[in-house]
């Protein structure tokens, strides 16, 4: 394993250290960031509920094109939120999965829904 290889590997697996922070300072803006943009929540949401792979996130996510796709899973996966595998056939087979730190924001979505539920 290469200098460069190990030190991917070992930024990947900061992603899995959960911070306990002595100071909840305001931070929304840094979990913005991480989660991404508009259709990021609707993936999370569809992983939710195990592995999936593109075409079926695809077909989940109504009204999403696979470039949008493709970077938002791009983006959750540099963020640590999810993982991909690939699998050496023909063609690749790519899964995609939540990781613990992509699990864990199961409660806030839950909670997003509650409200949609209540205001809109």
């Amino acid at each position: 394993m290469s200098m460069l290889e190990s030190d991917q590997k070992n930024k990947q697996l900061s992603n899995y250290i959960p911070k306990r922070p002595t100071h909840i300072e305001c931070s929304i803006e840094q979990a913005l960031d991480v989660i991404g943009g508009k259709w990021s929540f609707l993936v999370i949401r569809e992983l939710q509920h195990g592995t999936k792979r593109f075409g079926e996130l695809q077909r989940n996510i109504n009204s999403i094109s696979p470039k949008s796709l493709t970077d938002t899973l791009r983006h959750l996966e540099e963020n640590g939120v999810l993982e991909r595998t690939a699998y050496p056939t023909v063609p690749v087979t790519v899964e995609y999965k939540l990781t613990p730190k992509g699990e864990d924001l199961h409660k806030m979505l839950k909670e997003m829904k509650l409200w949609a539920a209540k205001w809109c």
